[in-house]
């Protein structure tokens, strides 16, 4: 790690939104040439850093530092200027475009003409720094999401980056690509650029950071080097409480078969998938990438509906092909995308939980009873603990957790009798994944019966009473929670 002076410094940064103080007097100190780590629940303030520091944001109080010296970062572009660049879970890639068309899109134009060769040439040169093997004149369409990763590290360096911010880079990778990302850090690293690398992933973590910093609650808690902190003392620092408390799902009394599917098949997706739910009882879906899981998850809710096979619901043959056949029979669905998918981020707190029920707030005139919304979304604020000022505030301002307690709120508003969650822990921090792990454990012993899709395997190994493994489509064993272990699941995964 250099011992260099810093690039960067953030001093005593505050700034609020309305009634929410989003940072209090938070420090950060970047160095050249390190891989500094900066860890929070969602709400702890990590994005509004970010966006301070790329121009989107001004602080209301502190300063910013550049080799010492005070600047103020009023744009995006004024960032880039600085050498201050953000990498984020989804690249900004145009397809249409060329690979070296995609890096130099932030350029401005010198004169009236491009120099088509030259920026070819340097587009080049950028990737062979990177050791990053593309066609530079193919258009960006074909390009994986690895590759338009390093597409967006290359735009930096083609600006002369000095702080390079990476935003959950690797949520949406493969562990081939994970390391093929790492590979280029250390890379930018090792040629003395600052790297701010902000994930949930504490394995990830841990791997590459040379510092750790911690904010909880908007305000800075820990700085330290690498070897001084564990997974242990970083959760701790995150949440305020011990590792311990995490993965805690009590077991649940089973009751009578809910569900049973048999031979569930759906042409390009999936088949042969057959097996039970019990009220009160969590059935785990796992598998790597590509198994087919959230098809399944589709089919049964009817928004993808299989074409072969049974469904028996409570004793009764079922034929799914609406959402809205599957709401009236009792089923829901929570989406692995909540900002896309799950809710309608302009649209308040209270209109997003009752939006599947909107009728049951309606009167025969058409006008929606706003009070009655409000009080039903106030219940599942205290219920769920769903941390804002009011429902009346854009879901869109929620940090992760609190969105996605929104959107399962939603749902339960639906009184279901069969709960499908997929992915309902991805990309929030260890806190409220701790609370959503909670909820589930209340759910099934309110008998309720879940079908808990999830990647994060010690998730589905605590969580389920059996599971149920996929690879590619096809089922490849149940497996009873005393019989589960991590080598098992993950064999059958493999195949």
């Amino acid at each position: 790690m250099t011992t260099a002076n810093p690039v960067l410094e953030m001093r005593g940064i505050s700034k609020r939104f309305d009634s929410t103080q989003a940072l209090d007097d938070v420090a950060l100190t970047l160095y050249p040439g390190e891989i500094h780590a900066l860890l929070g629940e969602n709400g702890a303030g990590k994005s509004t850093l970010i966006k301070i520091m790329t121009g989107i944001h001004t602080p209301d109080t502190g300063e910013i530092l550049l080799d010492g010296r005070p600047i103020r970062v009023s744009s995006p572009i004024e960032a880039q200027g600085y050498g201050i660049a953000a990498i984020h879970q989804e690249p900004m890639i145009f397809p249409d475009l060329t690979v070296a068309e995609n890096i130099f899109i932030s350029h401005r134009a010198q004169g009236l003409f491009v120099n088509w060769g030259r920026m070819v040439r340097e587009a080049d040169e950028i990737l062979d720094r990177l050791d990053v093997h593309l066609d530079v004149r193919s258009p960006a369409r074909g390009l994986t999401l690895a590759q338009q990763q390093a597409v967006e590290i290359a735009k930096a360096i083609s600006l002369n980056v000095r702080v390079l911010i990476m935003d959950e880079p690797t949520a949406s990778l493969s562990a081939h690509e994970v390391d093929q990302l790492f590979k280029l850090a250390h890379n930018l690293r090792s040629q003395g650029v600052a790297i701010l690398f902000i994930s949930h992933r504490m394995e990830e973590v841990f791997s590459i950071a040379d510092r750790v910093t911690v904010f909880r609650d908007g305000q800075f808690v820990s700085s330290r080097p690498r070897a001084e902190v564990t997974q242990k003392s970083a959760i701790s620092d995150m949440v305020g409480r011990q590792l311990g408390e995490f993965f805690a799902r009590r077991q649940s009394t089973i009751g009578e078969k809910l569900l049973s599917v048999h031979n569930l098949g759906k042409e390009g997706a999936f088949d042969g998938i057959t097996f039970d739910v019990h009220a009160g009882e969590v059935l785990g879906f796992a598998g790597l990438v590509g198994a087919r899981r959230t098809d399944v998850g589709l089919a049964i809710f009817g928004i993808e509906p299989a074409d072969r096979g049974e469904v028996i619901l409570n004793g009764q043959a079922v034929s799914v092909h609406s959402p809205e056949q599957a709401m009236r029979l009792g089923i829901a669905y929570v989406t692995e995308d909540r900002r896309n998918l799950g809710l309608t981020l302009s649209m308040s707190i209270a209109t997003n939980i009752t939006l599947p029920t909107l009728r049951q707030y309606t009167s025969t005139l058409g006008l929606v009873d706003g009070r009655a919304e409000n009080a039903t979304a106030e219940q599942f604020r205290q219920r769920l603990t769903i941390r804002t000022p009011s429902v009346g505030l854009a879901a869109g301002k929620l940090s992760g957790g609190n969105q996605q307690k929104v959107v399962l709120s939603k749902w339960l508003n639906t009184r279901p009798k069969l709960l499908i969650l997929d992915e309902p822990t991805r990309g929030i921090d260890v806190g409220a994944k701790a609370e959503v792990h909670h909820m589930i454990a209340d759910l099934a012993d309110e008998g309720i019966a879940i079908i808990l899709i999830s990647s994060d395997l010690p998730e589905v190994l605590a969580m389920s009473d059996r599971i149920l493994v996929m690879r590619e489509g096809r089922q490849k064993g149940i497996f009873a929670r005393s019989e589960a272990t991590q080598e098992r699941i993950l064999t059958a995964a493999m195949g």
